[in-house]
């Protein structure tokens, strides 16, 4: 019969479904610390050049914008660096696409691994709860052959929640993580934009001039 073969299934799947957790967790924690480390160092280099660029504006003197030397191995600092190169060689005609372009080629960068985080927060608690339905399965089979022995439900039972608790053990760090470094490139965007305003103004002035 098919349910037969299902109870084939759960003899295994209520182990493999917590290997299955446990894998997810390593790459899940061995990406939320490579990604908490990349983007932390390209938040405070972008901040930096925000900085400097801060000061420029408070000098009141847009054209010091030409002077500025930007640090090109900063996520902003690269793309102001092309911006100023684009206005020596054609003015202010197709800065904000290059800085557009600029934005939609290297954001994928910043974003890495968070489509593998936002995967495990939805799914781990899912994966978890199959898992505890293979193992309720198996212990009411098991009750099935014990002769009415309640003892050996039990403890099937209380295994078999395991599943469901490391499942939310494994989510739950996943989409916090998500969410705050979503955040984080959110931040690095808006110091582009800055960026990008700032060289644009500068542009239109020294093509006025």
């Amino acid at each position: 019969m098919l349910s037969e073969k299902f109870f084939v299934i759960a003899q295994y799947g209520h182990d493999f479904t917590l290997y299955l957790l446990v894998i997810l967790s390593i790459f899940s924690i061995a990406f939320i610390f490579e990604r908490a480390r990349t983007l932390s160092l390209a938040l405070s280099k972008s901040e930096a050049v925000t900085k400097q660029l801060q000061e420029t504006l408070q000098s009141n003197s847009i054209k010091d914008f030409g002077t500025f030397t930007p640090d090109k191995d900063s996520f902003v600092g690269k793309a102001v660096s092309y911006g100023l190169r684009h206005t020596k060689e054609h003015g202010s005609k197709g800065l904000e696409e290059i800085f557009s372009s600029y934005s939609l080629n290297e954001r994928p960068h910043l974003e890495k691994y968070l489509n593998f985080l936002a995967t495990v927060g939805a799914n781990a608690p899912f994966i978890g709860l199959l898992g505890t339905v293979f193992g309720i399965m198996e212990a009411f089979r098991a009750l099935a052959t014990s002769q009415g022995e309640i003892t050996a439900v039990m403890v099937g039972i209380s295994d078999a929640l395991v599943a469901t608790a490391i499942g939310l053990f494994v989510a739950i760090p996943a989409v916090v993580a998500y969410n705050y470094f979503q955040k984080k490139v959110k931040r690095i965007m808006q110091t582009l934009e800055s960026a990008k305003d700032l060289c644009v103004a500068y542009a239109k002035t020294v093509k006025g001039a």
